[in-house]
């Protein structure tokens, strides 16, 4: 199966030409079937590395949305048992990345420039990032800002964040 996934890494990488959504792409097709969205999420760690170090996975995604879990576990701890701050501003980012990848045209592209965030509670067990972004209609060079909620599991929140993602053409 490692070298399934492997080789269609290598493909999905070719695909991210400028005529594809491949985030769209990919999880339109991967939350339908069993195992799909632990599948999406252990690809998107595998495209962006850094980010799969924390384990989330994306729980619902469509335009101008995302909703991505992080269970609580010792690798992702601080010294006070809470979740590790760069392990939320990890989710963060992945939560309003995701959603914002998968709101773009296909001939466009991001990186974030900058990221606000505010620590409001410890963290512990289950937490889930929610963002509710804005939707680029081009690949027009400009920065959008992104908001990330991160919740416990009674709902309360946890952390705070604003991406500054500057969209602009795929080159």
């Amino acid at each position: 199966m490692a070298l399934k996934l492997q080789g269609l890494m290598t493909r999905i990488r070719g695909w991210n030409d400028g005529s594809r959504n491949v985030a769209r792409e990919g999880w339109d097709h991967l939350s339908r079937v069993p195992r799909g969205k632990q599948i999406f999420s252990y690809l998107i760690g595998r495209y962006a590395p850094y980010t799969g170090t924390i384990g989330a996975v994306v729980e619902e995604l469509r335009e101008g949305h995302s909703e991505v879990s992080l269970q609580d576990n010792p690798k992702i701890r601080n010294h006070l048992q809470s979740i590790h701050a760069v392990a939320l501003a990890n989710l963060a980012e992945l939560t309003g990345n995701i959603a914002l990848s998968y709101s773009m045209p296909p001939d466009a592209r991001f990186i974030v420039s900058k990221m606000e965030i505010e620590y409001l509670k410890k963290a512990r067990g289950k937490v889930t990032g929610i963002c509710d972004c804005p939707i680029p209609t081009s690949n027009e060079r400009k920065t959008w800002l992104v908001p990330v909620d991160i919740f416990n599991e009674a709902g309360e929140i946890v952390c705070t964040a604003v991406l500054h993602s500057l969209v602009g053409p795929k080159k």
